[in-house]
């Protein structure tokens, strides 16, 4: 059993910390003790030299679990490292097209777009307008229509375009991973069929009649 740490605001009293007299006690399993006195669920967790954890300090009786601390931090700890690691990797991309863009440069940008929202960041796609072309803004719009359908396998519109802002016109793509995950299905399907089509094509077996009868040579 662990030694108490000092009080925190932002973590749980265990053992001999625990105020209550009773407490509604969860065994190391999951399984539902019930309410018990504080000395017997204290009592219990040493005898499974574990720690008494008190989990729902508001709840009337507090609900504890008898649990390894040491350990549970550690996951608590890891969880948090994890999250601020996926939180600190996602980073808005920005991707920039003219209204009058070629075909191939367009493929060749929509790829790398396409790259980005599968890396998992978001994508801020950029039409630039010069001289006249800002007098029609339906030419941007036009393409910023087209990248989104061009992605939309990955990516939803989060942030739709507002028209033209000084002389650019803007759109945010986040991924979606609802979309991702049935495009995937998808295309694991088609890869299936394609295997099971090879498979069944091998040459058909020749009719009995049609064998060379070694006798005849």
């Amino acid at each position: 059993m662990a030694i108490a740490p000092p009080a925190a605001n932002n973590k749980p009293r265990i053992n001999d910390r625990i105020r209550a007299r009773e407490v509604r006690l969860i065994a190391a399993d999951g399984s539902q003790v019930g309410i018990r006195p504080l000395p017997e669920a204290l009592a219990m967790a040493r005898e499974a030299d574990l720690d008494l954890v008190e989990v729902a300090d508001k709840a009337d009786p507090p609900v504890c679990k008898i649990m390894d601390f040491g350990n549970w931090e550690y996951q608590e700890a890891k969880r948090a490292r994890e999250t601020r690691r996926k939180s600190s990797t996602t980073v808005l991309k920005e991707m920039k097209y003219r209204p009058k863009i070629g075909t191939g440069d367009f493929d060749t940008k929509t790829k790398k777009v396409e790259r980005f929202l599968g890396e998992g960041h978001k994508v801020k796609v950029t039409i630039m307008f010069r001289g006249r072309e800002v007098f029609h803004p339906e030419l941007g719009r036009k393409i910023l229509d087209e990248v989104a359908q061009a992605v939309e396998h990955l990516a939803r519109v989060e942030v739709y375009p507002k028209g033209v802002e000084g002389r650019n016109m803007t759109m945010v793509l986040a991924p979606d991973k609802k979309a991702q995950a049935q495009w995937a299905a998808q295309q694991k399907r088609s890869s299936d069929d394609e295997n099971g089509a090879s498979s069944n094509g091998s040459a058909p077996t020749p009719a009995a009649d049609d064998v060379a009868d070694p006798t005849d040579a």
